[in-house]
């Protein structure tokens, strides 16, 4: 079995990247498992020393559980699971497929598993993870992600706003259902998914017109070149002008 990619980022932290088995000699003493799992389960979740050979997240944080205890003061529940937020999934991609050369991969690596453990420590204390347990509230599931995907399929305005009342109220269910509900059905927030959708248009349209890159970021609804370019970049691996360039967008 091939193993993952190891960034040893200090002696109490070792982050594995790809598929594969990790390699249990680049462990920290006493190590707490985090798995990120891939694009089709966007969640994190604690692991077991057992699933170390598991190929199912390409993403692992190795850190010693006293370092924890010094830096943060609690520690996640065993086999805990959450849903994981867009700016954690997105930072989680970046360290999987670094926007950079290849020369200088491990060391943005590096920095940005520092930061992807803080934020999740930030994010777990503040109680923004939200545990994957029980079943839907969103039902019929089937129908409301129809009427959802007809909603946003209609809405080609992408500079306008568009809020979570008035997707609630096309898709004739209350706010707080559609809130609940669709974390639990679409492993991700309302605002995420709008995200994506607007992502995925700027895409096509880098592929399909000759408009300005600015321009396209403001027509799907980023207010600057600057945020559009980030955010793109993490989501898709490279900036819009590179994807342009290269033609990966067609």
């Amino acid at each position: 079995m091939p193993s993952k990619h190891p960034v040893i980022v200090s002696p109490e932290m070792t982050t594995y990247i790809g598929r594969g088995e990790c390699d249990r000699r680049l462990l920290p003493p006493d190590a707490l498992l985090l798995g990120f799992g891939d694009v089709g389960e966007p969640m994190v979740r604690t692991l077991a020393f057992r699933e170390l050979e598991s190929e199912e997240h390409l993403l692992v944080v190795a850190v010693s559980r006293g370092a924890c205890h010094r830096l943060f003061g609690d520690m996640p529940d065993p086999d805990a699971r959450w849903y994981l937020p867009s700016d954690l999934r997105a930072l989680a991609q970046s360290i999987v497929a670094p926007d950079c050369d290849e020369a200088a991969a491990d060391t943005l690596r590096l920095a940005r598993s520092i930061e992807l453990l803080c934020q999740f420590f930030a994010a777990l204390r503040a109680g923004d993870l939200v545990p994957v347990e029980g079943q839907p509230s969103l039902a019929p599931e089937s129908d409301i992600a129809r009427k959802f995907e007809t909603v946003l399929d209609g809405h080609t305005r992408w500079h306008e706003k568009l809020t979570i009342d008035d997707i609630a109220k096309s898709c004739g269910i209350n706010r707080d259902k559609l809130t609940r509900g669709f974390r639990e059905l679409y492993q991700c927030s309302v605002a995420e998914a709008l995200s994506e959708r607007r992502l995925r248009q700027a895409r096509q349209m880098l592929a399909a017109s000759d408009l300005p890159v600015a321009s396209i970021g403001y027509r799907c609804g980023y207010l600057n070149n600057a945020s559009f370019t980030r955010a793109f970049s993490r989501r898709f691996g490279m900036a819009p002008t590179a994807m342009r360039r290269v033609g990966v967008a067609a």
